[in-house]
């Protein structure tokens, strides 16, 4: 009864010991498949084989046949997933910082489950996680699964909010108690991810970091503040809004030294307009949310980017280089 129950799945184990263990490099030819199913109790022939590798063609299966001198061979030719994409995946899984490093290490576990088991010993070599800077919260995943269920629902969340103190362990932020806000979008920026909510107390949109947040709860109070989301150009932003610090949002005119249009153009985007001054400086007008984090982007640049108005953004900037120079 057993052995009849295994035949019933025979197309099944065919088709996952072509995907598992074939690519081009690693063609299977019938008698082996026939050695592999008897692995998992299922007997086959190789006239059953023939008509077995028809039907995984029909249904969509990239089964291609290969040849090499007597020996003819079968394998996975075009799959969901090249190895080039799996690759680029896996970079990303592992250079995010909001991914713990426990969880990094199953997604990518996962990752090479959609290669050959060939090809997946390529993806192992990229695997250097163990010492990079990672989130802390394991719990950030099922907060996104949350937030997006709230958002597809149309209802508000609430949540308990925290910082990490100089000891490692968690501060939450209003004594414990729980914000209430109501959620429209999640973003990457700075490799971490954010919720960008209506605060209804505030009366305005803010954002926070998703791995920050704990023990949200999905309400049946319905969003408020859609208007002021709508207004919000999504796509411009992170350009504003810097580190996710937010401030009052300025037209800031700037002049930078020439060879820095790639960064420029980098943060603000290939819209904006780049006026040479001279041969080795540019100007051009931003709007950004003016915050600490602003002018620490600045600072990068050292004495090769001038602020040349608002006055008081212009101020803002002498001032925090005076604090700065102070601490020396």
């Amino acid at each position: 009864m057993a052995k009849s129950a295994n035949q019933k799945l025979k197309l099944l184990y065919l088709r996952k010991i072509l995907e598992e263990q074939t690519d081009e490099d690693h063609p299977m030819a019938v008698a082996e498949m026939i050695g592999q199913l008897e692995q998992y109790g299922v007997s086959a022939e190789r006239k059953s084989i023939y008509d077995d590798l028809e039907a995984l063609r029909l249904f969509g299966l990239d089964v291609v046949q290969t040849k090499t001198g007597n020996r003819t061979g079968y394998y996975i030719g075009q799959r969901e997933f090249e190895l080039p994409e799996l690759k680029l995946l896996v970079d990303s899984v592992q250079s995010s910082k909001f991914i713990t490093h426990k969880k990094t290490l199953s997604l990518i576990r996962k990752i090479e489950g959609l290669a050959s088991v060939h090809d997946a010993r390529l993806l192992q070599r990229q695997v250097y996680v163990r010492n990079r800077v990672k989130s802390m919260n394991e719990s950030v995943y099922y907060n996104v699964d949350e937030i997006s269920d709230a958002i597809s629902r149309d209802r508000s969340i609430s949540f308990r909010y925290f910082e990490y103190t100089v000891g490692k362990e968690r501060r939450f932020r209003r004594g414990g108690g729980r914000y209430q806000v109501s959620p429209f979008a999640l973003m990457w920026d700075d490799e971490n991810y954010y919720m960008l909510a209506w605060d209804a107390a505030a009366a305005r949109l803010k954002h926070y970091r998703v791995d920050k947040m704990t023990g949200i709860l999905v309400t049946e109070v319905p969003r408020q503040g859609r208007e002021a989301f709508e207004q919000v150009d999504m796509s411009a932003y992170g350009q504003k809004v810097f580190g996710m610090f937010t401030g009052e949002e300025r037209t800031v005119r700037l002049r930078f030294a020439a060879h820095l249009a790639g960064a420029v153009i980098d943060r603000f985007g290939k819209d904006v307009i780049l006026t040479a001054e001279d041969g080795d400086h540019f100007t051009v007008s931003v709007s950004v949310a003016v915050s600490p984090q602003f002018y620490a982007w600045l600072f990068g640049f050292g004495g090769e980017v001038e602020i040349l108005g608002p006055e008081e953004v212009r101020r803002g900037m002498y001032d925090r280089a005076a604090q700065v120079a102070a601490l020396y």
